[in-house]
């Protein structure tokens, strides 16, 4: 090659060539470390720069609301941009290297797009996503208004053809559900050691309150304890101060017609009141007369398929912690108080009234569980970190029956799941305990 053949190679259109294709590599590593700023910041982080009067985080957060016009708009640039990079290197081998430029760019562009266009920008932006998406989201901004026809119209392409393989797609949803993320953060953060089970059981248990309803949590009717209308009133007052619970519910005839919710302390009130007030010497008369039903609260009564969350919002409203829950027949299935749903947040909750008994799951000697039948699967998975499937029943006995089809006498052993059941206590056809060994 002479002197004059490579002063003609270099000349102004080889420099020209060259600087664009520098150019384009930058705009490269641009549109990529984007993407990988803006999908990978934590919307949580952005709001709270945001509300300190951030404005790069306020308009991060405007952009990455449409994740779908966002990624398109990025996509198309990106291609764009290294699509031409790469026209325009092969143009340039070709004319310094003759045939073999072709295979020669193509070798050089891929080395460089590699490690300048996609490695080295998205490693800083997933190092930094929260400060690097505040810096991109001005001009990234600017290009999604810029190309929003032409990604508009990609889109439309695009849901045409999955619709012609019969796929439907939302618009409107998003690319990750914000609750779905939460949860799997926290489960993550436990498996690696950042967060604590407590911790983790108290987030996910609030998480929760809106996926699950009373039905699974209530207390059922078999194990209310209530007070007949008809008995004397000295003996209401009796099973009222002698009942561990403040609130009982009080029926007529019949324990599906209840009538009132009777508050041990408004009862001794009243009684004592009366009994103040009532003539020296008669003061057992007017007891005898006393008309508990005068003192009784009107019930509270809730559907079965309410969620925790609502209903909570509900007790908080009425200023009230205690609700009867009945089917669609408005047949009495169970109650609920508000106690019942903070106990799925932060455990169970005991004060000197409780008294110790056979509800709780014990650990036995030789590492088998001793659990009570009606004891939630829920709570039994939680204590233990198990998964036992909760589709199918809300209870420990319940899934056994489910799973065995059939109510099981004593002594029975049941395995699946990877766990083995013994039933070691039946009353009547309720499973009163069951012994509980991981397989």
């Amino acid at each position: 090659m002479t002197p004059a053949d490579t002063g003609s190679l270099f000349d102004t259109a080889f420099w020209i060539s060259t600087g664009a294709i520098l150019l384009l590599l930058v705009l490269s590593g641009f549109f990529s470390g984007s993407e990988t700023a803006l999908t990978a910041a934590s919307r949580g982080k952005m709001r709270a720069k945001a509300d300190k009067g951030d404005k790069s985080a306020e308009r991060a957060l405007l952009i990455t609301e449409d994740n779908e016009r966002l990624i398109g708009s990025v996509l198309l640039g990106n291609n764009f941009v290294n699509i031409l990079a790469s026209a325009l290197a092969t143009a340039l081998f070709t004319r310094l290297f003759g045939d073999s430029g072709v295979a020669l760019a193509t070798m050089v562009m891929t080395l460089l797009v590699l490690v300048f266009a996609e490695v080295l920008p998205k490693t800083y932006a997933i190092t930094r996503p929260e400060e690097a998406a505040g810096w991109v989201s001005a001009p990234i901004r600017i290009i999604i208004l810029v190309l929003a026809p032409i990604v508009s119209i990609v889109r439309a392409f695009v849901r045409l053809i999955l619709r012609a393989f019969g796929v439907e797609t939302d618009p409107d949803s998003h690319i990750l559900a914000v609750r779905e993320e939460i949860m799997g953060a926290i489960t993550l953060g436990h498996h690696e050691g950042a967060v604590e089970k407590e911790d983790r059981d108290r987030l996910l248990g609030a998480l929760d309150l809106g996926e699950r309803t009373v039905e699974e949590i209530m207390l059922h009717r078999s194990q209310i304890e209530m007070i007949d209308a008809s008995l004397p009133p000295r003996e209401v007052l009796e099973q009222a101060l002698a009942s561990p619970h403040t609130r009982l519910p009080m029926f007529k005839e019949d324990q599906e017609n209840i009538i009132g919710l009777i508050h041990a302390k408004d009862l001794s009130r009243a009684m004592y009141a009366a009994g103040e007030s009532a003539v020296e010497g008669h003061w057992g008369e007017t007891l005898d007369s006393f008309d508990v039903t005068g003192v009784a609260m009107e019930p509270y009564f809730i559907p079965e398929t309410t969620t925790l969350d609502d209903q909570m919002r509900e007790f908080l409203k009425r200023h009230t912690h205690f609700a009867l829950v009945v089917d669609e027949y408005g047949t009495l299935q169970g109650l609920i108080t508000l106690e019942d749903i903070l106990e799925e947040i932060v455990g169970e909750i005991t004060d000197e009234f409780d008294t110790a008994d056979e509800t709780d799951l014990h650990l036995l000697s030789d590492g088998a569980y001793s659990v009570d039948g009606a004891m939630t699967i829920r709570d039994v998975n939680r204590a233990n970190d198990w998964s036992l499937p909760d589709e199918e029943a809300n209870t420990i006995a319940g899934l056994v029956i489910h799973e065995a089809q059939t109510i099981p006498a004593e002594g029975q052993v049941f395995s699946f799941h990877g766990f083995r059941f013994e039933v070691t206590k039946r009353i009547d056809n309720r499973i009163a305990r069951l012994k509980i060994r991981k397989l």
